[in-house]
């Protein structure tokens, strides 16, 4: 929810911060509503009619992101192109294609009003899933639909081109597209009344540097075009018409906050290490081939975590084996010779499964979902499993198995995964023989099993984000109990301790990949718990490194000594502030601003 404080002088609001950095200028204001549709019945002769006036809109959308991708072929962001790729093939997409042209020709009714229906539907999938990054992902499709119904309608989208100053843009939502369209010159950060920090808009703004808030409700038919303004996308705080105190306020903070971002750049292609010579392997957590640039640029030493998600969520029917082979090939062969590890599908099926619903379950993130639903349409689990080692021969890959709860399900998800290796040799097709397997740990039972688990994998990898909801039962979308979700809480730091303990003693690596790694008060306790391999947004790379490289494992040790014996997270979050104020004053003062 959003909340407005007015006074004479402004008007302070404070939503989602989806951006870091401050931005103050005017207001754009991207006039650009939801195309409104009103549902009528055709006749017989009128059904021909409304289906090729939808797949003309469709054609006109494709031809669209298509001139988009034209106009920007030679720009710097090209690497970004990804997400109009991804739009291309939602474009395609056989469920948002014949479920239109079903319910016009079943239902009789108009296009747009057909095309609704099936946006809905797809909205109402998408809403089912629990994890946010995954459940964002419906963001791009409604996006998408709404380009069709404006063409559909004959309505041309407002472009944010050509501006001629530097303005913040204000608008209900913004596409991909529109974002890499914008002309950073003149558009210096932008806020929305839709939104989340996982949505594709706002991982292109960071990506980008440029600050956004999002998830504002309301805040397009609170503004001007011309209205003085100030962002600031690390804490989610937008404010309307300043007074010159607050004006000079935010001028020093953002001061401040650009210089540190040019310093913390000179660490991106400096070893991670310690101060007194601990290696540390910094890693990304990407979902598309294509954002292995990125991560490169920021210092990335391989991909932690690849999540294939995306390659199945934009369509109705799972990605061929070819399709999914090519994918990964691309990647392992930009980021080689360092590793690449990838995750097999972990989200629910009722999309991609005919005959299986799981609208009905009554808490989908403990249903059939992630190596559960691999287990129970192992087809599916077979062609990921082929893919995936095909790939295998171009370079590092590693194998990663999601939300494990036994020892059987490692052994169900290696006795298939050891026939498909049989079932290669028999073609011949040459893959990595040695390909190393590993679990995400992010479950009550793993952590309870770890020692057991240790035996069975090469490696392990704590999916933090999930591991902190499981434990403590708290929806972290649910703004209730979301104060509940603290990474500080002692059971998950003895959690973490107990998973750390257990490969150590197996003689296995344990790496982190989750929202902890990038946050370096946290990434200091999790060294000292033996965590050497983390991965995390490409963003905060080198945030971590820069503090990595000023510390000594030995204040380490002492401070996880300290924490272990705290009984709140209260204390425990005390100390962490009090440690880094004592070795990092000067970075602990930029995180704030």
């Amino acid at each position: 929810m959003t909340n407005s404080v007015k006074s004479k002088q402004a008007e302070h609001y404070h939503a989602v911060a989806a951006s870091p950095g401050i931005a103050i200028g005017e207001v754009y204001l991207l006039d650009r509503q939801r195309v409104s549709v009103v549902e009528y019945d055709i006749s017989d002769e009128q059904i021909s009619v409304e289906i090729d006036i939808f797949h003309a809109a469709v054609e006109k959308s494709r031809q669209q992101l298509r001139d988009i991708q034209q106009q920007l072929s030679h720009h710097t962001q090209s690497e970004h192109f990804y997400i109009i790729d991804t739009q291309l093939m939602i474009l395609d997409d056989e469920m948002l294609l014949r479920g239109t042209t079903g319910f016009i020709q079943e239902k009789q009714i108009n296009a747009s009003a057909a095309l609704k229906r099936v946006l809905k539907q797809f909205k109402k999938t998408f809403e089912c899933i629990e994890d946010e990054y995954l459940r964002e992902r419906g963001s791009d499709i409604e996006l998408v639909g709404e380009r069709i119904l404006r063409n559909i309608r004959g309505k041309n989208q407002q472009q944010i081109q050509n501006l001629d100053r530097k303005s913040i843009v204000v608008a209900h939502d913004l596409s991909p597209a529109d974002t890499l369209q914008m002309d950073k010159e003149q558009v210096i950060g932008f806020v929305t009344d839709l939104g989340g920090r996982t949505s594709h808009t706002a991982i292109l703004a960071r990506s980008l540097g440029l600050p956004a808030v999002v998830g504002l409700e309301t805040i397009t038919s609170t503004v001007s075009t011309g209205m003085a303004i100030i962002i600031d996308g690390s804490h989610g705080e937008v404010i309307l018409n300043p007074d010159p105190a607050t004006l000079q306020e935010y001028l020093e903070k953002k001061r401040r906050y650009e210089f540190y971002q040019q310093h913390l750049q000179t660490f991106c292609a400096l070893p991670a290490c310690t101060a007194d010579g601990v290696k540390v392997t910094l890693q990304a957590n990407i979902e598309l081939p294509d954002e292995a640039d990125i991560a490169l640029k920021n210092g990335a030493t391989g991909i932690g975590l690849l999540r294939t998600e995306f390659m199945y969520m934009a369509r109705s029917t799972p990605p061929s084996e070819q399709d999914q082979f090519e994918g990964y090939k691309a990647l392992v062969e930009k980021i080689h010779p360092s590793p690449v590890t990838i995750r097999t599908l972990d989200v629910g099926g009722d999309k991609f499964v005919q005959d299986l619903s799981l609208q009905d379950e009554a808490n989908p993130a403990m249903g059939l979902r992630s190596i559960r639903l691999s287990l129970h349409e192992k087809h599916l689990f077979r062609i990921q499993l082929r893919a995936i080692l095909r790939a295998s021969a171009y370079g590092r890959v590693r194998l990663l198995f999601p939300m494990i709860s036994g020892v059987a399900e490692v052994r169900a998800c290696r006795k298939i995964l050891a026939e498909v290796m049989d079932e290669l040799r028999k073609e011949h097709v040459v893959f990595d023989e040695n390909l190393p397997v590993g679990i995400m740990i992010e479950t009550p039972s793993a952590v309870f099993l770890a020692d057991l688990l240790a035996r069975e994998v090469d490696f392990f990898s704590v999916g933090t984000n999930d591991l902190i909801q499981y434990c403590l039962a708290v929806d972290r979308s649910n703004e209730h109990v979301a104060y509940l979700y603290d990474p500080c809480h002692p059971a998950i730091l003895r959690a973490l301790k107990t998973i750390s303990d257990a490969a150590r003693q197996a003689g296995i690596s344990a790496s982190i990949c989750g929202e902890m790694a990038a946050e370096p008060m946290y990434s200091l306790v999790l060294l000292a718990m033996g965590y050497t391999d983390m991965s995390m947004n490409s963003c905060g790379l080198s945030r971590v490194k820069k503090i990595m490289r000023q510390w000594h494992s030995a204040d380490g040790h002492a401070l996880l000594e300290q924490i272990l014996s705290r009984s709140t997270a209260t204390q425990i979050a005390a100390d962490l502030r009090q440690t880094v104020l004592r070795h990092f004053p000067d970075d602990m003062q930029e995180w704030e601003i």
